[in-house]
């Protein structure tokens, strides 16, 4: 092996670049020249890349987003697609493609391995955390820090006004960020997946019956997004006429995705991207996914990693409800 390609996809998390660094400085290491694709497969297609050397990732740990961009591929998708970008790799002979994303951008990887001849291995870059085969994904810790210093802030004015506000996250198919910026921010309730759909009227009856036990106050709803189809302020002012409570929607949206990453991101990231090169090398990475689950370094099929095995944490999720039912 002597060149690999390297792309981000499908929707930024905070530790892309971490993992790109580690990504570079790892193959540098063991002598591999790494291409950067641009715009994730788009790169590939348009032919937009530049060899990365160690200098090209100083001091680009602590930066969000990512220096490659990113963007969905919808000519990945057509029929001969894969077929095209697979021509493409070999004609600049990478002997390798590492790809950065969720399950979606692995799809793509599998679409691709029906024609391409190298290796191909992923590393999980999601703030949804929705991945199988790894404990947390690169991005979801500083997408929790973001929201919960969003939900402390909005808790102080619901304070101050005696308020109800309800705080939309992200987390299409999932709540695992919903749960844990819950969870951290003492949230009055949350609403995710997890515990199905929602129930407006008991919403409504839980925030009077909150009044009537600890007096008129500030009352926090936590949602994950697509849990209500006519949207989070449309879910507010429904609840502000059934309670008789004035209700706020704040939608914290693609603020989540940006920022610096946290010191676990960077950690993890460069964990998974050190360790990718390395099993890259050995010849056991090929159409697998580098993970951390339970604090070990594993690989799991690309093929799987989007079944949804992964469940949110059912302790909390539990306890949650219970305390909601005092």
């Amino acid at each position: 092996m002597k060149r690999i390609g390297i792309l981000t996809s499908g929707g930024d998390a905070p530790g892309m670049n971490a993992a790109i660094r580690a990504l570079v400085l790892t193959a540098s290491q063991h002598q591999l020249e790494v291409v950067g694709f641009s715009h994730g497969f788009n790169g590939i297609f348009n032919r937009e890349y530049r060899v990365l050397s160690n200098m090209d990732v100083l001091h680009i740990i602590q930066l969000g987003g990512t220096i490659l961009k990113s963007a969905r591929c919808a000519q990945l998708q057509q029929a001969d697609g894969p077929q095209i970008a697979a021509d493409v790799l070999h004609e600049l002979e990478i002997d390798a493609l590492v790809v950065i994303g969720g399950d979606g951008s692995f799809r793509g990887c599998m679409a691709l391995s029906q024609f391409y001849r190298g290796q191909l291995v992923g590393l999980p870059g999601t703030i949804d955390n929705d991945v199988d085969g790894t404990d947390y994904t690169i991005g979801f810790a500083t997408a929790l820090d973001t929201a919960l210093d969003a939900i402390d802030k909005i808790r102080d004015t619901a304070d101050a006004f005696e308020r109800t506000f309800l705080v939309e996250v992200m987390g299409r198919h999932t709540g695992y960020l919903a749960l844990a910026a819950g969870i951290a921010s003492a949230a009055e309730q949350i609403i995710c997946p997890e515990y199905g759909a929602i129930d407006i009227q008991d919403l409504a009856n839980d925030i009077r019956r909150f009044q009537q036990n600890y007096g008129k106050g500030s009352y926090i709803i936590v949602m994950a997004e697509t849990m209500y189809k006519d949207g989070a302020t449309a879910l507010a002012q429904a609840l502000s006429e059934q309670s008789g409570t004035e209700c706020r929607a704040v939608v914290l949206g693609h603020l989540q995705r940006g920022g610096s990453p946290v010191g676990a991101d960077r950690i993890l990231a460069t964990k998974l991207s050190a360790y990718a090169i390395e099993q890259l090398l050995a010849g056991r990475a090929h159409l697998m996914m580098a993970g951390e689950q339970a604090g070990h370094l594993g690989l799991y099929p690309l093929a799987t990693t989007g079944e949804k095995h992964k469940k949110a944490d059912t302790y909390l999720l539990a306890w949650q409800q219970n305390t909601l039912q005092q």
